[in-house]
């Protein structure tokens, strides 16, 4: 992954743990209602995380109901469900919602969940729509089978095409024969965008996918649904600047929201429960959206009902490290993954908090408005104090912590009653990210290797 070029390590933050009563008068450990009157009994909040646990064709496991069982136990205010795929075609261990035949699966999930929170805590799931990617060809591969050949390469090498597919192949820098999106094929894999022209139907067809799903989760039992419109996926790349299309769903910001506010309009048609989503404070790419768009954003969100706004930062595919021969270009090790998930290794600024500022300006942007929509933020809150401090400050109404709870699921609960020196602490080194670029299922560097315990071969699989 990449890390800013000072390298910076930074130690973390001394914890300061409050007591029982210090803690039943805070901010952090009341009570909020969001906007579509859910109550949620404390603003803790566990952001999505993808475990890497389902079945290949997208059906919950053992696994997954293990792994949100145990964040269960810690009875935060808000569980997440990891990123929840609303199409019916394959995409790996990922969870799906495209089909009924998952609904026995996540009825099950949201039992265990409600079972071991003691029914104190709410559960949503997130709903995603993302574009084809392909693995990074090899070469000769690439040359023989998958380049398109077209006129143009024909007018540069005037040859018959398999000559020009084996001259291509042995040149070292195949680059003034090939336009952009070519060499993005040959040196990252292939990638689709919104922009591209057998795309055009996305605004037609996404909405009533998205409210399928959504429907779906209502009937599975879930208190409510989070739209994904951040990172490098389908909504997100609507909301982006880079954005073109020419359609009147691109260019302008009034246009880039238009899709994704007429997602949230058919959800809304459909279900009766809490409906929020998750964007992008700052795309942190060169012509991407900045946190000026995500406050126009946020208001147009806010203004339009969503239940509750969820903000993080970067992940985008724009600047993505180059994959392996035969992987694919991963969103989370540019410098866009790095805001995302910032490390201690680090520049001036450090990884603790590094994005709330951006976040608050987009609370304060919504609340300018006259609009009262919980928001929801995140990246590296890791303390009790630090929490109430940003609560204090009105930065926002809830508190996303991913990799610290993933360290210690039980961490709220434990400075609830009073036991913040037991909180296993996350150390900020990303060794959870590391898997999960990989495919590999998620565990923490904090986990035991318990002789006997569960394992993916050095660590447990459930947090200890």
């Amino acid at each position: 992954m990449w890390v800013p070029p000072q390298r910076i390590k930074h130690a973390l933050p001394v914890l300061r743990a409050p007591s029982a009563e210090q803690a039943a008068r805070s901010r952090l450990f009341s009570p909020l209602t969001l906007s579509s009157g859910l109550t949620v009994a404390e603003r803790s909040w566990v952001p999505a995380m993808v475990p890497w646990r389902a079945t290949d064709e997208g059906f919950v496991t053992d696994a997954v109901l293990d792994w949100y069982g145990r964040f269960a136990e810690g009875q935060p205010g808000v569980i997440v469900v990891e990123a929840t795929g609303i199409r019916d075609v394959p995409s790996g261990p990922l969870l799906r919602i495209g089909h009924d035949r998952f609904l026995d699966g996540l009825r099950e999930l949201v039992a265990v969940v409600r079972t071991r929170s003691a029914g104190r805590t709410r559960l949503f799931i997130q709903l995603i729509d993302f574009l084809r990617i392909r693995r990074r060809p090899e070469p000769a591969k690439f040359f023989a089978k998958i380049l398109t050949l077209t006129e143009r390469h024909r007018a540069l090498l005037p040859m018959p095409d398999d000559a020009i597919r084996a001259h291509l192949a042995a040149l070292d820098d195949p680059s003034p024969f090939l336009d952009a999106r070519e060499l993005e094929a040959l040196r990252y894999g292939a990638r689709e965008r919104v922009t591209d022209d057998h795309l055009a139907e996305l605004p037609r067809v996404l909405p009533a996918l998205f409210a399928d799903a959504a429907e779906r989760a209502e009937r599975a039992g879930f208190d409510g649904v989070e739209l994904h419109y951040a990172h490098a996926y389908t909504m997100a790349s609507f909301l982006s600047a880079r954005n073109t299309r020419t359609d009147g769903y691109g260019g302008a910001r009034e246009h880039r929201v238009r899709l994704p506010l007429e997602v949230y309009r058919a959800v809304r048609e459909r279900v009766r429960f809490t409906v929020g989503c998750r964007f992008l404070c700052d795309e942190i790419i060169e012509g991407g959206s900045g946190v000026d768009d995500a406050c126009y954003f946020g208001v147009e969100l806010a203004r339009a009902g969503m239940d509750f706004l969820s903000l993080s930062t970067g992940g985008k595919f724009e600047d993505a490290k180059q994959p392996r021969v035969g992987e694919a270009a991963y969103p989370y090790t540019g410098p866009s993954g790095y805001e995302c998930m910032p490390t201690v290794l680090s520049d001036e600024r450090g990884p603790f908090g590094r994005n709330v500022p951006k976040q608050a300006a987009i609370t304060r942007a919504v609340r300018a408005a006259g609009l009262q929509t919980p928001v929801v933020v995140a990246g590296g809150i890791h303390s009790f104090e630090q929490a109430e401090e940003i609560l204090a400050r009105g930065d926002g109404d809830l508190i996303g912590a991913a990799r610290q709870s993933l360290a210690d699921p039980d961490w709220f609960k434990k400075l609830r009653e009073g036991r913040g020196s037991e909180v296993r602490r996350c150390l900020y080194t990303n060794y959870c990210e590391a898997l999960d670029q990989r495919h590999k299922t998620v565990t923490c560097q904090q986990w035991d290797k318990e002789p006997g315990g569960p394992r993916d071969g050095r660590r447990r699989l459930v947090a200890p």
